[in-house]
């Protein structure tokens, strides 16, 4: 190892003491004897931890002279942590990424570019969905190689729906009847029928979609304050005719995290989040969930990254940190043992042989809806630009005006619009 390189070692390792670590290798790895110490970055509990960590020792034990020096902690803060490291050109060679994010470090050139690594094979993305691979593309790069397949799923609470002998949501039903079903079905449980998702980046995405638009023309807007209108509006009569719960209730769905979802608390019977979240969604209640696809034509939706795998542009081994990278992606060992922690496998054999071992009820439920969604998908959108997480959390700011009637959603979409106009301009 240089001097510069080991500086730039210690340095990060005094910035990442307060995380969990978990070293393989030692310090010396890369000082003269053939070996390379590859640092990798990851946010995700402790299960993933050590999913993580046995498919490294995989790589190792087939590539012996390559080990790891591996740092992990929980979501929150992570990125803070992540852009102090690139700030001071100490990021880990490998890093964990998703699309809140990719092109705002693709854009300021942190990511190496994989697109020679793709067209030579040595990133292997034939057996990947192609809409899935390409959405890892920033200003025609490939920035981030996605290591596992999602999409949008409303769940719903099926013991309580069936106990009401209420009929359930299904796929392609329009957002009009499936309003009209919550109405019905809030009645008949005396739960409300569905969580109010206008706050829900996700879902405004589907509808944009399904009627013409976009969230995003490249770094732009790709819909118009009109539109924003008629999606609040749109909401605000489901609020009225009592298929959601109050305002004050909705927030609660807003700000929690998934494992405290409306359809778990019985505070409505569907909640609306990404399809791989059953599991953790089904673990929090005694009553059987289940999914379906969002209202309107499935089409609007796509295979979305569930997160991706990068490598920094100057990390010192490249070459190597790209083949660990195509390893998990693609190698079938690796993907057993990865499992569907990070979604379902990019790679379409190891997805088979991966849903063939799947035994959780949850994620079987899962699977399926992908199954049945992935002839149906339409091209993926382009990733998110720099600005994303400032546009969510101000749709959250103007749905929830609209939804306590601090504004009405005429004003509420202008308050939106302009905020996230603002966003994606800055």
């Amino acid at each position: 190892m240089t001097a510069p390189r080991l500086m730039r070692g210690l340095m990060a390792a005094a910035l990442l003491l307060p995380m969990a670590l978990a070293g393989c290798g030692d310090d010396d790895s890369n000082s003269g004897n053939g070996k390379t110490e590859l640092t990798f970055f990851w946010w995700g509990g402790e299960a993933r931890a050590k999913l993580t960590e046995q498919a490294l020792a995989l790589y190792t034990q087939k590539h012996p002279d390559v080990t790891f020096k591996t740092t992990w902690q929980a979501n929150q803060g992570y990125f803070d942590k992540l852009a102090t490291l690139t700030a001071g050109s100490d990021a880990p060679d490998i890093f964990q990424i998703d699309d809140n994010y990719l092109a705002e470090y693709a854009t300021r050139n942190v990511t190496l570019d994989l697109t020679s690594y793709k067209d030579s094979g040595k990133v292997d993305v034939s057996k990947f969905p192609e809409g899935l691979w390409k959405y890892g593309v920033v200003d025609n790069k490939l920035a981030g190689v996605a290591m596992g397949e999602n999409t949008q799923g409303l769940v719903f609470n099926k013991t309580k729906l069936e106990a009401a002998k209420q009929e359930l949501p299904k796929t392609g039903m329009t957002w009009d009847q499936l309003i009209t079903w919550a109405q019905k079905a809030g009645a008949a449980t005396k739960i409300p029928g569905t969580m109010d998702p206008s706050a829900d980046y996700k879902a405004f995405w589907v509808w944009l979609r399904q009627n013409g638009k976009d969230l995003y023309n490249g770094n732009q807007l790709a819909f118009t304050k009109d539109d924003v209108q008629k999606w609040f509006e749109l909401w605000k009569g489901a609020r009225d005719a009592k298929a959601t719960p109050t305002a004050d209730v909705i927030h609660e769905g807003n700000a929690t995290d998934i494992t405290k979802q409306l359809v778990v608390t019985n505070k409505a019977l569907t909640s609306w989040v990404w399809a791989n979240q059953m599991p953790d969604i089904q673990k929090n209640t005694k009553d059987e969930l289940a999914v379906v696809a969002y209202p309107g034509d499935p089409s609007a939706q796509w295979a979305r990254a569930s997160m991706y795998f990068s490598v920094y542009r100057g990390s010192k081994d490249k070459d190597k940190a790209v083949d660990v990278i195509n390893f998990l992606a693609n190698d079938p060992e690796a993907a057993k043992i990865l499992g569907t922690d990070r979604g379902l496998p990019s790679n379409l054999d190891n997805r088979t042989a991966v849903a063939a071992t799947v035994t959780d009820p949850a994620m079987k439920a899962s699977i399926a809806l992908e199954d049945e969604l992935v002839k149906k998908f339409g091209p993926a959108p382009s990733v998110p630009p720099k600005g994303h997480s400032t546009v969510k959390s101000e749709l959250i700011k103007a749905a929830e005006a609209a939804q306590f009637g601090t504004a009405t959603p005429d004003k509420a979409a202008e308050q939106f619009f302009n905020a996230a106009q603002a966003a994606v301009a800055g």
